[in-house]
């Protein structure tokens, strides 16, 4: 019966995570999660909390699910550089066409967007969570470099901000309705990047 009810709440968690990143969190009303969760008011505070807590929780599945399609990716490829180059295709692929499926820091940017001041705690938690992604680009080009991938005198910190700098512009620029094309381009452009920053470039 545990494995049923975790089973369950994990349903239940990636149905929030689509209702979320589909509407935002203020267009979500309770009878709009009600719905997409299936599951009756009762059950619902005594399962999450509040609508909050929900959307808290949601964040983290969320979170979890892109760090660990992260790692694949770079796992799956011949090398750091390769992975990461992969991995800001695989992003815009996500974007293409208004795919249904929630792609790597959509939901997060949204979020930071759309959420006031007066919702302090998960501003917080979302820029922990965009600090926690930097951190993972930052990790991935320094083991870049210390195979020999990167030159030496690559700032690897500044780098990663500049990365994510370019993925949030990228899902930003996706949400205007432009061509396939155009979004394929910009990641091709992002990946061409990291190729000057090459131990090996020129």
């Amino acid at each position: 019966m545990a494995r049923t009810a975790r089973f369950d709440r994990q349903v239940a968690l990636q149905r929030a995570v689509e209702l979320f990143w589909s509407r935002g969190y203020y267009a979500s009303s309770m009878k709009h999660i009600e719905e997409a969760l299936d599951m009756r008011p009762g059950s619902l505070y005594a399962t999450f909390g509040s609508k909050s807590g929900l959307f808290s929780e949601a964040l983290d599945a969320y979170a979890t699910r892109s760090g660990d399609e992260f790692r694949e990716i770079l796992d799956s490829a011949p090398n750091v550089v390769a992975g990461l180059q992969r991995y800001l295709q695989m992003l815009a692929r996500c974007c293409m066409g208004h795919a249904q499926a929630p792609a790597q820091a959509c939901m997060l940017i949204k979020t930071l967007l759309e959420v006031n001041a007066e919702d302090a705690a998960l501003l917080a938690k979302v820029d922990a969570m965009l600090a926690a992604i930097e951190v993972r680009l930052r990790e991935a080009l320094q083991q870049a470099q210390t195979n020999g991938e990167l030159r030496a005198d690559v700032d690897c910190a500044r780098l990663a901000r500049l990365l994510q700098a370019q993925i949030m512009g990228l899902r930003a620029f996706a949400t205007r309705d432009v061509p396939d094309a155009q979004i394929a381009a910009l990641a091709d452009d992002m990946a061409s990047m990291l190729d000057s920053f090459s131990a090996v470039a020129g």
